[in-house]
């Protein structure tokens, strides 16, 4: 009678085609696994500096700075040139997100509150270092503007 081999490789060095697959299997959910926790790994650290930026400044600069090139590092090595920093809504833009809709050079001059702290900060910390600053609609609910977002670039 024949018998199937499930087992590693025995003595003589024999196995299935399907322990091939079975390990192929396993190492592609192992990289699966990895990956999913990077990706969890940087939301988290997204959020955090997010949140940073949504409540009253109590870190320093030199602190802010150091959680956001820890995203932008992470975001590197992903092979991402971009990542979102900040999310806010549009009315902390005079023309409610008008200006950055249409990509007018001029978008930053309509920033209020937290929005224009964080724009500042780039303007004086990451720009001399050669980042980009994106500003885009990140929803349009009801056919109408919604939400902002920053993105940290590079290339």
């Amino acid at each position: 009678m024949s018998e199937s081999r499930t087992e590693s490789p025995g003595a003589a060095g024999t196995f299935s085609a399907a322990d091939i697959k079975r390990r192929m299997a396993e190492r592609e959910a192992q990289r699966a696994a990895e990956e999913l926790r990077r990706l969890q790994a940087q939301e988290e650290q997204q959020k955090a500096v997010m949140a940073e930026f949504q409540k009253p400044p109590d870190r320093s600069p030199e602190q802010l700075m150091q959680m956001v090139m820890q995203l932008v590092n992470r975001a590197a090595e992903r092979g991402q040139t971009e990542v979102q920093v900040y999310r806010f809504p549009n009315a902390m833009c005079s023309d409610r997100g008008r200006r950055i809709n249409n990509a007018e050079p001029d978008w930053p001059q309509t920033l209020e509150g937290r929005p224009k702290a964080g724009y500042e900060f780039w303007r004086d910390h990451l720009q001399p270092l050669g980042f980009g600053l994106k500003a885009e609609i990140l929803e349009y609910p009801g056919g109408m503007p919604g939400d902002v977002g920053f993105f940290i670039t590079w290339k």
